[in-house]
């Protein structure tokens, strides 16, 4: 993996030693004690988790926040739970990661033009942040995006990472109003700053156990990624 520029080190310590939103503290702390039966022997990570992939990403990829056992226990996003088991194959197969699987964070994974965050650091409760815990994010996410100067693409995963992108584009004057756009699984919208936002359902449990989110679907979304940073 690329070495991470100065100013993402220090957002990213900033990220891992907030304590804002007293319930997340809470929560996250909690789980990362009394664990999961199947993670008993496991150190949870117990912290807000920052962001990861290649700084010089054309693809941004935007979630929800933490798993309560995947990102939490690990300290990576979208690592040792089901939605990742789901999106590190499809990311291997179209070309923005090395390897298919995402155990832990020294299991030697790298993405490559790819960088995954979310719109909330701390695993919620019933994966439902509330809207201040999410508006406390906003300042990493605003200086995270900023800062991914080379960013073609934002997949925004679910419609929370959705409208968390217009937020953020809200906030820097780029954005007037977000009528216009509409959440719907592959729908692409031109940005006014430049970035192609592309939206895709979440691969929750939910969704891909339902079958509202297929594998078919999921590979159409990060090839259709890849063309659009190409252009």
């Amino acid at each position: 993996m690329k070495n991470l520029p100065q100013w993402l080190n220090q957002l990213n310590r900033e990220v891992i030693a907030c304590t804002r939103c007293p319930r997340l503290v809470t929560y996250r702390e909690r789980i990362a004690r009394e664990k999961r039966r199947a993670y008993l022997n496991c150190d949870y990570w117990g912290k807000p988790v920052p962001g990861f992939g290649d700084p010089d990403a054309r693809v941004i990829i935007l979630g929800l926040a933490p798993g309560a056992h995947g990102s939490n226990r690990t300290g990576r996003p979208f690592t040792g739970d089901s939605s990742g088991n789901f999106m590190y194959p499809v990311l291997y197969e179209t070309g923005f990661a090395n390897q298919p699987n995402a155990t832990h964070r020294g299991d030697g994974l790298e993405l490559k033009d790819a960088y995954i965050t979310a719109a909330a650091r701390c695993a919620p409760p019933d994966n439902k942040p509330h809207p201040l815990e999410l508006a406390n994010c906003t300042s990493f996410l605003d200086r995270e995006l900023d800062g991914l100067t080379r960013k073609k693409v934002i997949v925004a995963l679910g419609r929370v990472g959705f409208d968390a992108y217009l937020n953020h584009l809200k906030r820097r004057g780029i954005l007037k109003s977000k009528q216009l756009y509409i959440f719907r699984h592959g729908a692409s919208y031109q940005m006014p700053n430049g970035p192609i936002l592309l939206t895709s359902y979440h691969p929750s449990n939910q969704n891909t156990n339902t079958g509202k989110l297929t594998r078919e679907m999921f590979v159409n979304i990060f090839q259709e990624a890849a063309r659009l940073a190409d252009r």
